[in-house]
């Protein structure tokens, strides 16, 4: 099982500043540890610093030599051309797979504020998709050879298709996707019950499936104490999340947590730090490279 990171990019720091280069100091530890995947998500209007992922992982990639490298566009609230654009010019910097990672989206407030429709989410996703792989195959722009997007990119994009607990999404993820990248909120048995239907949409339409899943984590060297600051912030209503669905502890139970989902088929996890202090963040990703042993030994 390949295990990756997920920085989060929200920093409650005063100081852009004091945010930003915490994020620089986490993607310097994640090479270090050799993970699998350096990715940032897509998030916005928020009410405390967000740094924004295309600028932001292109200063990342930086200190990043370790491997692929992931960025998620929320493609329902995005131009496709600028999409395509902004991944050509990010893959660029990287001789490794450059992997799309995409999902409807939601929120109303958003999506007006980005002039989209959140009704419409599902079809303007599947459209971006159809539209961003006919430029990156020379197709031209809406089908107008005469329009074309350079650079692009010329190692192989995957692309990860997010799908909650949507058997229609999961359906889109298996038909359009590389794999289908399943929320951090799953546990093992949620997880089983819905990768049975992506399975069974991957046989149907001929597709070679690949189960990924993102997931948040607390991992110390101290357990107990990774225990106690996962339980306060599951208590505190952390995304709506129950202690089921997040991996806490030392590097040993994080393993132990993770082995479900790769006996299950689950090829990549992909890590992100739950709402803790920068030294404990730092701490839990370079541990991720001895959970990452533990679990496939």
């Amino acid at each position: 099982m390949r295990v990756g990171v997920s920085l989060s990019s929200t920093s409650f720091e005063n100081d852009p500043h004091t945010g930003a280069n915490a994020l620089v100091e986490r993607a310097r530890v994640a090479n270090q540890a050799k993970l699998d995947l350096l990715s940032l998500g897509d998030h916005h209007l928020t009410p405390v610093n967000y740094f924004q992922n295309v600028p932001m992982l292109g200063r990342l990639m930086a200190e990043w030599n370790s491997g692929p490298v992931g960025c998620l566009f929320l493609l329902p609230l995005w131009n496709p051309v600028l999409v395509a654009e902004q991944v050509g010019t990010l893959a660029a910097l990287t001789q490794s797979t450059f992997v799309l990672q995409t999902g409807v989206g939601d929120g109303q407030d958003t999506f007006e504020a980005m002039g989209v429709t959140l009704k419409t989410r599902g079809t303007s996703l599947e459209e971006s998709i159809t539209e961003i792989k006919d430029i990156f195959e020379r197709r031209g722009v809406k089908g107008n050879p005469d329009l074309q997007v350079n650079p692009i990119p010329n190692q192989k994009v995957e692309w990860w298709i997010g799908a909650s607990t949507s058997t229609k999404g999961i359906q889109r993820a298996a038909i359009m996707g590389d794999a289908w990248y399943a929320a951090p909120f799953l546990n093992p048995a949620k997880a089983e019950e819905l990768l049975a239907h992506y399975l069974q949409a991957c046989e149907k339409h001929g597709k070679q499936p690949r189960p990924v899943i993102r997931k948040d984590v607390i991992i110390l060297q101290d357990g107990e104490k990774a225990l106690e600051m996962g339980s306060q912030i599951i208590q505190r209503g952390y995304r709506g999340m129950k202690s089921d669905a997040v991996i806490v502890g030392n590097p040993i139970q994080a393993a132990e947590q993770l082995r479900p989902f790769k006996d299950m088929g689950f090829t990549d996890v992909t890590c992100r730090c739950m709402s803790i202090p920068h030294e404990e963040t730092l701490e839990s990703i370079s541990l991720l490279a001895e959970v990452r042993e533990l679990l496939n030994n």
